[in-house]
């Protein structure tokens, strides 16, 4: 394992400083000194609350990832672009991103790692080179990093919203005007599998964009998301009364059609390289069932003209009305 320090330059905590340092969360960082990661003056450190002073030479290093059990992987994913420190992926239908207690089978971390992929470990042993997720009904684009400081650098982007995307979302009733929702989301009291609009949940701002509906009075829309709450294009949808085809979670009720996943894709990533800051985009075609829907029950041209991903962006730069 390659060891990385630094020495410190102002009192406080080690779990503080080098949260400060790493740019990662609390919890990740307290993770990284429990499992005897992390070094103050050439003594391991386990303490999370050690007090440091100026001068202090802190080292760190990160677990290599390897998977702990054969995983059997049968399926492949369309990688949008790979250079040496991060790759952009399209992410499929029913494929959770990483792996965890409560997932059988194989993650896109497993496929990585069986590819040989170097992955960053900044993220913990189960999050290898996870810089954002997407729900496991969700498809599109996705950053993966390969370093640390590709993640490092790549996570301080989603926190000062130099990286985004932008979604595609087919809803089953047209929304009344394009506008932003920004509502509070928690955990639903109700059912602990859903997140709700709730008083005391976490800030979380979408901007809604009307597209393309149809004759069955269905919707195409776009979305920006200004926070990254689990579930929220979902949550609030449902707060202003509509549902996205195929989310039975949140509330998408129809006998006649056989829509068996969330219609809801990533479509458009923008982001800093993280090495040669140079902006890129990146743009992740929809799968079959998605274009064949609206193939079938859409102006394919019209939709075509309003997902361009050159102007996808422009959408978003007027709507203020808040709904």
């Amino acid at each position: 394992m390659d060891l990385e320090s630094f020495e410190v330059q102002s009192v406080g905590r080690l779990d503080k400083i080098l949260t400060d340092i790493l740019g990662e969360s609390r919890n990740q960082v307290e993770q990284l000194i429990k499992e005897g990661l992390v070094k103050v003056n050439g003594q391991v450190v386990l303490k999370t609350g050690k007090k440091l002073v100026i001068g202090d030479r802190v080292e760190y290093s990160f677990k290599k990832a390897t998977p702990k059990e054969p995983i059997v992987v049968d399926f492949d994913v369309e990688i949008l672009y790979e250079d040496e420190v991060m790759m952009v992926v399209n992410k499929p239908s029913g494929l959770v991103v990483h792996p965890a207690p409560s997932v059988k089978g194989a993650t896109l971390v497993d496929w990585l790692v069986q590819r040989g992929i170097s992955l960053s470990t900044i993220a913990g042993e189960e999050r290898h080179g996870i810089v954002h997720r997407i729900d496991r009904d969700t498809t599109g684009a996705l950053v993966v990093a390969k370093t640390n400081e590709a993640h490092q650098r790549l996570s301080q982007q989603l926190r000062d919203k130099s990286m985004g995307r932008y979604y595609l979302a087919l809803i089953d009733y047209p929304l009344k005007e394009s506008g932003i929702v920004e509502r509070p989301i928690g955990r639903n009291p109700k059912n602990r599998f859903k997140m709700g609009v709730v008083p005391n949940g976490k800030e979380a701002k979408s901007a809604f964009y009307k597209l393309v509906s149809n004759k069955k009075k269905e919707e195409l829309i776009a979305v920006k998301l200004f926070t990254g709450r689990t579930h929220q294009i979902r949550v609030h949808l449902e707060s202003l009364g509509r549902h996205i085809l195929g989310d039975t979670l949140y509330g998408f009720k129809s006998k006649k059609d056989t829509i068996d996943r969330v219609f809801l894709h990533a479509y458009k990533l923008y982001l800093f390289h993280p090495i040669t800051k140079k902006k890129m985009e990146f743009v992740a075609p929809l799968f079959s069932d998605m274009r064949e829907y609206i193939a079938k029950n859409f102006n394919e041209g019209e939709v075509n003209e309003k997902i361009n991903a050159n102007i996808i962006d422009n959408y978003f730069t007027t709507i203020t009305k808040r709904m």
